[in-house]
């Protein structure tokens, strides 16, 4: 008997959950009633069914459920189109060795061709890729330490980008005055540490020595 009560109440909960999918669109106030057992069990078809749909029918979905699509989900839909997008252009650019059209990156990624066009659009003042590109620089002085080590170790293209990036060259040509791009870089050679203080109040015949003698030594 309590087995048969037991599927009695998913079938209503699974009457319910059907009558949400035939609505044009899905509100708040739509699912206002739903048990925790039920919306846990929505939560589940939407995430199997966004996963499942392909191209224009996976974006009439989306609009169907979006106001009920809380900001963290569209923050992970961003992202799933935005490495999709990535992989199929970067899949595509092999196979043709040219930059793919827009039907040719939705046909491989399986997305439309209307969210292709908006995604690159508008990709570069989302707040996620914003936060992207902050990682990214936030891990530079990382990279430049990487170059700094390779330098000191005897790699002299590495050399080269190093005093390129900050500033002691200024790419092969005079200058009255250095410039370091990355603050709290210096350079030490045994005791020595040339900072960027330093650098800067160098006389133009100075660093013009300085940049012969380097010159002279790496290339």
């Amino acid at each position: 008997m309590k087995q048969k009560k037991g599927l009695q109440r998913l079938t209503k909960s699974q009457q319910k959950i059907e009558k949400l999918f035939s609505l044009k669109q899905i509100n708040q106030s739509d699912i206002e009633g739903l048990t925790k057992a039920e919306n846990d069990y929505l939560n589940e078809l939407l995430t199997e069914k966004v996963n499942s749909l392909k191209g224009a029918d996976r974006d009439r979905f989306l609009r169907k459920i979006e106001p009920i699509t809380s900001e963290a989900t569209k923050n992970q839909l961003w992202e799933t189109n935005h490495n999709k997008i990535m992989w199929a252009i970067s899949t595509l650019l092999q196979e043709y060795n040219r930059m793919p059209s827009k039907t040719e990156i939705s046909n491989k990624a399986e997305l439309s061709r209307q969210t292709v066009h908006k995604h690159l659009k508008e990709y570069h003042q989302h707040p996620h890729h914003l936060e992207q590109m902050e990682q990214f620089r936030f891990m530079a002085t990382r990279v430049l330490a990487m170059v700094y080590r390779y330098a000191i170790n005897g790699d002299t293209s590495a050399a080269k980008l190093y005093f390129n990036i900050i500033g002691l060259l200024n790419n092969g040509q005079q200058s009255t005055k250095a410039t370091v791009q990355h603050q709290n870089n210096y350079i030490q050679i045994n005791n020595t540490i040339l900072s960027q203080q330093a650098i800067e109040s160098l006389q133009p015949e100075q660093l013009n020595s300085i940049e012969a003698i380097l010159k002279k030594a790496l290339f």
